[in-house]
């Protein structure tokens, strides 16, 4: 098992670093033709911190993994919300603007409730995300999309994009690279996942909602940790609100809509938590200092988190 969990470990770093060779590329790309810093992070850096999520989740819905497919997801939404923004909040008291408080936060909890309802069975008899909840779903994340763009048109943003420039070969070998080692790295996790969960007599449930979740998480920690030490709170929260939603609305809408994914009704219960962590952050935008996130309620996200991990863990 020990050579399974080093194939694991050696498919994350493939993922995270495919990841950072595909913004490093992209970007560089994008400035040879004068695209503005401010759309190279919305769409690329977004994009990259996200791809293993993605990528993960492609392959296994391909490969016919739906507890991997919805473990994954449900299970990084938590460990952002609870996991990041506690290591996060205890480094420093994140500030929050108002437009995420009142809408983004709002959006966050609305779209765990969507996956909710289209996937217990509310619109269909049998238990799944089907094509036609993959359209919904990707509807809603179009929706958001609007909303995004509109609000930037109102908004200035100092997104950090790396200044390098490449000649044309190293950004395609910077691209090609990037793909090749999501790809690679995705099918490294994904197999080995659910070769350890075979062996250890564990659920790939619990499989995704822990490592696979925790490990696709990564490039979301590193960003926020970072964001927080340079005090810059919009990034550290909105990184976190912004990838919970993306996750659902569009990552398990591509999910679906390359095959109907069977849903397990027992990750009802991570989606209540999921949901009462959202209100939980949205409440205490109005204890001790407004619109901040303290650091005795970052301490409280980070504790739920390891008595949820432990619970998981106890239960399998």
């Amino acid at each position: 098992m020990l050579f399974q969990i080093l194939l694991i470990i050696v498919g994350f770093a493939l993922l995270i670093q495919g990841a950072n060779w595909l913004v490093d590329g992209a970007s560089a790309l994008a400035r040879k033709h004068n695209i503005s810093d401010l759309a190279i992070g919305l769409t690329i850096v977004s994009f990259g911190t996200s791809a293993p999520e993605l990528v993960v989740n492609v392959i296994s819905s391909f490969q016919g993994h739906s507890d991997i497919v919805f473990g994954n997801i449900i299970g990084s939404n938590i460990f952002n919300l609870f996991a990041i923004l506690g290591i996060v909040g205890l480094i420093a008291p994140i500030v929050v603007q108002s437009s995420t408080v009142w809408k983004e936060i709002p959006i966050s909890f609305i779209a765990a409730i969507l996956l909710f309802a289209l996937t217990n069975s509310f619109l269909q008899t049998d238990l799944l995300l089907s094509r036609i909840d993959g359209i919904i779903l990707f509807t809603f994340f179009s929706l958001f999309l609007l909303y995004v763009y509109k609000q930037l048109k109102n908004d200035t943003l100092d997104l950090e994009i790396p200044q390098n420039e490449f000649s044309n070969l190293k950004i395609w070998l910077l691209i090609i690279f990037g793909l090749a080692g999501l790809i690679l790295g995705g099918n490294l996790v994904v197999t080995y996942a659910v070769e350890v969960a075979a062996i250890m007599g564990i659920s790939e449930k619990i499989i995704g909602l822990t490592i696979v979740a925790m490990g696709t998480s990564l490039p979301e920690l590193v960003t926020s940790v970072v964001a927080a030490i340079k005090k810059n709170s919009d990034i550290a929260i909105g990184n976190v609100v912004g990838s919970n939603i993306f996750n659902i609305l569009f990552i398990l809408s591509v999910s679906s809509l390359i095959r109907p994914i069977d849903y397990n009704i027992l990750f009802n219960t991570d989606i209540y938590f999921l949901a009462l962590g959202t209100i939980f952050l949205f409440a205490a935008m109005f204890t001790g200092k407004k619109k901040k996130l303290d650091r005795w309620e970052a301490l409280l996200l980070l504790v739920a988190y390891i008595i949820y991990t432990i619970y998981l863990i106890e239960k399998s």
